[in-house]
């Protein structure tokens, strides 16, 4: 019989994109893509804003208590930052796959080399930090997407 309680049994499998961030070497790429996937059907409008807002607050809280729970400071299995940047990376684009493709490719690229002020949000405690670096590249990987559909 389990010693942890079903609580802590959910929290973990939201908080790792329902055990997807377990399964491999490159979780945070796996939990991009099943945001990804996920958020595909949000085209830009009021739905998508309000799913990524929830994503956000979610994201925040739910990893803070997954990291506590798994007893590690940023969990590389947490995957819910990662759907919640890749939220933000997509929020108002249209729902085209170069798009959509474009923005993937630089959410990772700006997740993994944590340009200012990502690296520095990372640092912050609990839940707000496991999320507020994946929002940073999230904005960024959505601006130059922003800038390159605006400007082509």
């Amino acid at each position: 019989m389990s010693t942890h309680p079903f609580s802590h049994k959910l929290v973990v499998a939201i908080a790792t994109g329902g055990y997807v961030g377990t399964v491999s070497r490159v979780p945070g790429t796996l939990g991009s893509l099943l945001g990804l996937v996920l958020l595909w059907p949000l085209g830009p409008g009021l739905a998508q804003a309000l799913v990524t807002i929830f994503l956000i607050g979610a994201g925040i809280a739910i990893a803070g208590r997954a990291a506590r729970i798994m007893g590690v400071q940023d969990p590389p299995a947490v995957v819910i930052d990662e759907i919640a940047g890749i939220a933000v990376a997509t929020a108002l684009l249209p729902p085209h796959l170069l798009e959509r493709t474009v923005a993937f490719v630089l959410f990772r690229l700006f997740d993994v080399t944590k340009p200012f002020p990502a690296q520095q949000a990372e640092r912050l405690s609990g839940g707000l930090g496991i999320v507020a670096d994946d929002l940073v590249a999230g904005v960024y990987a959505n601006l130059v997407v922003q800038l390159w559909l605006n400007f082509s």
